[in-house]
């Protein structure tokens, strides 16, 4: 295109520069920063709107389903200025993302600049921000997709009709400012059932034996398979609730009792070999990444969340270093594969290609967001050796997750040989069978490029003995057995949800697509439904509340097919296939006749009297009731007779729930514990001579305090002053060496005269010494030090606090600690076990895996043996992964001057 002024808007500033790179001086690049217009909530509406149609939703839910939209203020500058632009283009170009979002984005823009007949509107779209697909772009633009345009917009009206009828039940019946979703709700209720079946967990024991056979030159190990011709049971046999699987009933559970006696029977007896089978092993790459899969292995191998990694990706996409990260396709177009094929073989060797093209295809019908998988962007991909002097940190490494794994899509098969051998120790009429494998690799083929990372299995049972070779040994050959050993296991609860694995059941369901699954596990987080421990996802008590009013009375829109389905229609939709009204009068209109489901509304208007205080409450057990009130959770318990009835017209006994505790950590002894606390709860501990006040501890939802008791305040004339405007009380958490039950008035004053202020350093700031969540500090202007005790709070001089921070910053971590406790070594890592004192408590550690103990464990009580086992427990989990605190986004009120579709 020549001649003229044409102007080009794309979403964001950053996308605007790299394109504008890439076109001459007669195109204007601008960005709308996301979306411009938005439906408004009812109170933004203009006073005439509010009485119609309109009204309640923002939507003519009486009408054809029209949204009302309106320009968000902070866009108004925005728009203005691209209505300027427009006025001296000859043409617009329409560049944002080719997904639903992006077409919808596209359509705003269009409604609202109102470009008259004699400047064409032209839709262009790219899949990677490259010279060349620019110019390819700019040559094949298209027509808008209104097909795509409704697709998102019945999405985005969906969600408000959810919301809107759903999130006032929870306000009357739960608390305020809750909010249902449509698709938020359901996974959130992914995230309570996995909760739910950790409480309904009973642990069971099993053990095994571990033999080692061989001479001294070619030992092996090799697991206990059968035991007087019966299979013994493994940790894969147990089910969710603990107990045995079905299809596993027939196996036998060895005893701590039974595997001693097995291993003092066959001692030292020789073993005969009684089967060998070698095999051709082939491993094929994994496909090339989609939002799904590079969430997953982004958290896996780089500790980025689901929000973290999109963010980083986002950013690729928009420099012109990946293509577009939103999608669900694993295909290449040929172009990639050309150049994975090339880079492979010019970097790895013409073995190491395969003779032809490797194409992938999806296991979804509806993959439909983008075309084409994640993949380093151009014809000629740029290795992480040509990106390392333009990009660092998350960016760098992402680039290099995505770079390795679309090169290695294209590689060989890694090619070995996997030998399995069984043998059999007999004695005394006993016997039993033992099982060892090893794979050899002989050719990596991909291997040498990226392996793609596995989520540890529960009980490690799937291990196939990768890099674990054999001896040569025949059929019939007897070797010595040089030692038989017992080893005990306890079955673990369903693991946690974490972002990656939420991210993942929710495609496997169908519920969500690219676009949404970060925002979605965002979002359900940042309203309190789920906390986040380490990278497990924690429901929180409320989150158990709505999940349970969902289910009981609004069964369908938590239904996890019914959710799937609602995904599909919107494909279908977006394919031209389905009507954007016909559907949305059905979903919130429908009485539930013929076919299709009682739509929301008459659910909504049908729906009867709710009993709030049974849906706030679970019950933990002898009596003992859990409730979720407005201001956090707590537990209940009433008074009983000897004959454990009720007393009539007793209080209950209360005590509050801390975040902290997980909801399948409050047994019934924590319940009893929590209760017994809250006796000494509101106990008045004096009156402070300073001031007069009466000195009070409590137990709050964010653990012990002390506080003051403030005088009722008077206003001058004599009406009562609000509580905005009412003083503060000082408050003090008590330390870790303090209880609620003996905590004095002297401890407490202490506590209330924090900050203590240490003095002034020599360059003229002051120095505090305070108590924080994470234990006891010196702060210095912004600069804080931690301290090693509690005691230096008020013990500490300013000379020994001007010696700390004459020391280089540790990052927030303190000089080593002895260990409390040493415990013998460990036999998978070959490392020494200790118990050290850590930033949240003691815990266990062999220098690599780490095990926190629990409040009602004694470091005294850990035996080498119990540590070996909570060590293995813990890598059957996985590791442990730490992530950098993602900043909060900034969020935008939206309402402005209307704009009516």
């Amino acid at each position: 295109m020549t001649g003229g002024r044409h102007l080009v808007i794309v979403e964001s500033p950053a996308k605007a520069r790299t394109i504008a790179r890439y076109l001459g001086d007669e195109y204007d690049v601008k960005a709308s920063v996301g979306h411009i217009r938005d439906i408004p909530v009812p109170r933004d509406l203009p006073a005439e709107m509010k009485k119609g149609p309109y009204g309640k939703f923002g939507v003519d839910v009486e009408g054809g389903f029209d949204p009302y939209y309106i320009v968000s203020p902070d866009k108004k500058k925005t728009v203005a200025e691209l209505k300027k632009s427009l006025k001296d283009a000859d043409t617009l170009y329409l560049a944002t993302d080719e997904d639903r979002e992006g077409e919808a984005i596209a359509w705003h823009l269009l409604e609202t600049l109102k470009p008259g007949n004699s400047t064409p509107v032209k839709r262009m779209v790219f899949h990677e921000i490259t010279k060349d697909a620019i110019q390819g772009a700019l040559e094949n633009t298209r027509d808008l997709d209104v097909h795509l345009v409704d697709a998102q917009e019945t999405r985005r009206i969906l969600d408000r009709l959810v919301g809107f009828e759903l999130s006032p039940v929870l306000w009357r019946k739960i608390k305020p400012s809750l909010s249902a979703g449509r698709v938020q709700s359901v996974a959130t209720r992914l995230v309570v059932e996995r909760e739910r079946e950790r409480m309904a967990f009973v642990a069971s024991d099993y053990w095994d034996v571990t033999g080692t056979f061989g001479p001294d030159a070619e030992q092996f190990t090799a697991k206990v398979q059968t035991v007087d011709g019966a299979r013994v049971a493994t940790g894969s046999d147990f089910a969710d609730d603990g107990t045995l699987k079905p299809r596993s009933k027939s196996a036998t559970i060895l005893t701590e009792a039974s595997a001693r006696e097995l291993v003092q029977v066959l001692g030292s007896t020789p073993a005969t070999v009684t089967s060998l089978e070698s095999k051709p092993y082939t491993r094929r790459p994994a496909a090339p990444f989609t939002t799904s899969s590079l969430q997953q292995e982004a958290s896996r191998k780089l500790r980025l969340g689901a929000r973290q990694a999109m963010r980083v990706a986002q950013s690729l996409y928009e420099n012109g270093y990946i293509t577009y990260m939103r999608t669900d396709s694993v295909t290449l177009s040929g172009e990639a594969i050309r150049a994975s094929r090339a880079q492979a073989s010019e970097l790895y060797g013409s073995q190491f290609v395969p003779d032809k093209p490797r194409v992938y295809t999806n296991k979804s019908q509806s993959a439909q967001e983008a075309h084409e998988a994640i993949r380093p962007a151009g014809d000629h991909f740029r290795t992480p050796a040509d990106v390392a002097g333009q990009l660092s940190g998350d960016e760098f490494r992402l680039y290099e997750l995505i770079w390795k794994r679309t090169v290695a899509s294209q590689m060989a098969d890694a090619k070995g040989t996997t030998s399995t051998v069984e043998l059999k120790v007999e004695n005394e009429g006993r016997s039993a069978t033992f099982r060892a494998a090893g794979t050899v690799i002989t050719f990596r083929g991909f291997l040498a490029a990226y392996e793609e990372g596995r989520d540890a299995s529960r009980y490690g049972d799937d291990d196939k003995g990768d890099d674990k070779r054999l001896p040569q040994m025949e059929e019939g050959q007897t070797l010595p057995t040089r030692e038989l050993v017992p080893d005990g296991h306890t079955t673990t609860p369903p693991p946690r949800y974490t972002e990656a694995s939420l991210v993942r059941a929710l495609e496997d369901r169908g519920i969500g697509r690219p676009s949404t699954y970060a925002s979605t596990v965002a979002t359900i987080q940042d309203r309190g439904y789920v906390l986040r421990r380490g990278t497990a996802l924690v429901p929180s008590w409320t989150a158990f509340a709505v999940v349970r009013l969902l289910e009981e009375h609004f069964g369908p829109f938590i239904d996890y097919d019914f959710t799937a389905q609602m995904e599909a229609q919107l494909d279908r939709m977006a394919r031209g296939e389905l009507g954007r009204a016909d559907y949305l009068r059905d979903f919130y209109l429908s009485d539930g006749t013929g076919d299709a489901p009682i739509g929301l509304k008459p659910m909504v208007d049908d729906l009867g009297e709710i009993d709030a205080r049974a849906i706030n409450s679970i019950d933990i057990g002898e009596g003992i009731t859990l409730r979720v009130g407005r201001y956090g959770a707590y537990v209940e318990q009433y008074p009983t007779d000897e004959e454990g009835n009720v007393v009539e017209g007793a209080d209950p006994r209360r005590a509050n729930v801390s975040d902290e505790v997980a909801p399948d950590e409050l047994t019934v002894e924590k319940a009893k514990e929590m209760l017994e606390r809250a006796k000494d709860d509101g106990r008045v501990l004096g009156t402070d001579p300073d001031t007069g006040h009466e000195i009070i501890a409590k137990d709050g939802r964010y653990g012990p305090y002390v506080t003051e008791v403030l005088p009722e305040p008077e206003s001058a004339d004599g009406k009562k002053v609000p509580k905005s405007k009412q003083p503060k009380p000082r408050t003090g958490s008590l330390l870790k060496s303090m209880d609620l039950s003996t905590v004095t008035l002297e401890d407490a004053l202490k506590l209330l005269s924090l900050p203590r202020v240490v003095g002034t350093a020599a360059d003229g700031t002051e120095i505090t010494a305070q108590n924080g969540r994470y234990g006891p500090y010196l702060k210095k202007g912004t600069d804080s030090r931690s301290l090693e005790t509690e005691d230096q709070i008020f013990s500490i001089t300013l000379e020994e606090a001007e010696k700390i921070y004459a020391q280089p910053k540790t990052r927030g971590r303190a000089a080593a600690k002895p260990p409390l406790k040493e415990l013998g070594t460990d036999p998978t890592s070959e490392k020494p076990i200790v118990i050290k004192d850590g930033r949240f408590g003691p815990y266990i550690t062999d220098g690599t895996t780490n095990v926190s103990l629990r409040a009602s464990e004694k470091v005294e009580e850990i035996t080498e043996q119990v540590a070996i086992e909570k060590l293995a427990e813990k890598r059957a989990k996985g590791p442990a992964k730490k992530k950098a605190p993602a900043k909060r986004a900034t969020t935008t009120r939206k309402k402005s001057t209307t704009t009516k579709k």
